[in-house]
C-alpha cells in the first residue's frame, strides 16, 4: 500500500509525519494547498462535522494553506442494550452525565431504544465551562430519568413498584394514569429512575445526610437487604426494609441479628431512639432506629414478631404523618451535622 505523507503540527509544537491512514488525536492540523474539510476529516477518521464543530466553523467556512485546525478525538459510539439509560452509559465510560446528554442533544427526559448509539464524548468535546465539574460526586443535585418498559403477563403498578424500588404513585404519575386504569400486556410505559448522588460526610464513621422523600428513600428501596450500624457501639446486623412509605419499616434477616439489635438495646426491645448508619452497596446513610418490633410482619424465623422503624433525614410518622424530632436528632448525630 502507498502512503501519502500528511505534515501535522502537534500542540506541543512537534512535527509529525503520520501514514494516510494513520489517526491524530487532539492535535492541530496544519492545511496544505488542495485540502477541504472532508478530505481532512477522512485522513484523520473522524467525521467532517465533528471537524467543523471542532474549529467552530461550517460547510461555509473557507480555510486556507497554513491554517491551523484541531482534529478532534475519534468518536466513540456506544450502542444501547436492554436495560440502559443515559446514567448508566456515564458511568460505565467514566464521563459526565450532563456532558452526555449535551453531545446527544438529549434531556434528562430522553428515551432509549434498544439499537439506538449513543455517543460518548471525549474530555475535549464540549465547552468545559459549560458543564459541571465531574472530578467529585460529592453534593452534585440529584436528578431522575425514566425508562421504558414493556408491560408483561400479571404486571400492575403496584408490583412494578416494588420491582423497581419506585412508589405506586410516582409510576401513575410518570404515565398519565390512576390505580383504576389497566395495563394491558404490550403496553411501553414510563419507569422513573432516580438518581441519588454521593454525599460528603466529614469523616469515614458519618453517615450521608440524605432526604428521605427526594433520596434515601430511593437508594434503600423496599425489598433491599442491608447492614444497619449502631453509631455509638458500632455493633452490626442484617436488616431488610420490608414495608414503609413515611420511613423505613425494616425486619432483622435472622435470630442471630436480633440478638445482636436486642443486645444494643440493654436486652430488650425498645421505642428508644439511637442514632445509627445504614450500609448498603458501599454508602453509608445517616439514620435514627428504634428496636421495638410492631404491626406487619414478613420475616418469619427471626425471633421478631413484627417490624422496626428507621428514620432519615424529614421522614416522618405514620400514625399522623408528623416529624419526630428525637429520630431527627439522632441522624444529625450520625450525620456529623452540628
Amino acid at each position: 500500500m502507498n502512503f501519502r505523507k500528511i505534515l501535522v503540527s502537534c500542540t506541543l509544537g512537534t512535527t509529525l509525519f503520520l501514514g494516510s491512514i494513520g489517526i491524530t488525536y487532539g492535535q492541530t492540523y496544519t492545511v496544505q494547498s488542495g485540502d477541504v474539510f472532508w478530505k481532512i476529516a477522512y485522513e484523520h477518521g473522524v467525521s467532517t462535522k465533528a471537524l467543523m464543530k471542532a474549529n467552530n466553523m461550517d460547510e461555509n467556512t473557507i480555510i486556507y494553506p497554513g491554517q491551523k485546525l484541531t482534529i478532534p478525538v475519534k468518536e466513540t459510539v456506544h450502542i444501547v442494550q436492554s436495560g440502559d439509560t443515559y446514567w448508566t452509559i456515564s458511568q460505565k465510560y467514566g464521563v459526565n452525565f450532563k456532558e452526555l446528554l449535551l453531545y446527544n442533544n438529549a434531556d434528562e427526559n430522553t428515551w432509549l431504544n434498544i439499537g439506538d448509539k449513543v455517543k460518548i464524548p471525549s474530555s475535549n468535546s464540549t465547552d468545559s465551562s459549560n458543564i459541571e465539574n465531574n472530578s467529585s460526586n460529592n453534593n452534585q443535585q440529584s436528578y431522575v430519568t425514566y425508562m421504558k418498559y414493556t408491560v408483561k403477563s400479571g404486571d400492575d403498578p403496584w408490583k412494578l413498584s416494588l420491582k423497581y424500588g419506585i412508589p405506586m404513585h410516582e409510576i401513575l404519575k410518570a404515565n398519565n394514569i390512576d390505580e383504576n386504569d389497566w395495563l394491558n400486556v404490550g403496553d411501553v410505559i414510563k419507569i422513573p429512575v432516580h438518581h441519588v448522588s454521593v454525599r460528603a460526610t466529614p469523616g469515614a464513621k458519618y453517615g450521608e445526610y440524605l432526604d428521605w422523600w427526594t433520596e434515601a428513600q430511593y437508594v434503600i428501596p423496599i425489598g433491599t437487604e442491608f447492614t444497619l450500624i449502631d453509631f455509638a457501639t458500632g455493633k452490626r446486623w442484617k436488616m431488610k426494609r420490608t414495608i414503609g412509605a413515611n420511613h423505613a419499616d425494616c425486619e432483622p434477616l435472622t435470630k442471630a441479628d436480633t440478638a445482636i439489635m436486642k443486645e444494643v438495646w440493654g436486652g430488650a426491645f425498645s421505642w428508644q431512639r439511637r442514632p445509627a448508619v445504614v450500609e448498603y452497596k458501599g454508602r453509608r446513610i445517616a439514620a435514627s432506629a428504634a428496636s421495638m418490633p410492631h404491626s406487619i410482619q414478613y420475616i418469619t424465623n427471626n425471633n421478631f414478631n413484627g417490624h422496626m422503624d428507621i428514620h432519615f433525614a424529614n421522614s416522618t410518622r405514620h400514625k399522623d404523618g408528623k416529624i419526630d424530632w428525637e429520630h431527627q436528632k439522632n441522624i444529625k448525630i450520625a450525620a456529623g451535622i452540628k
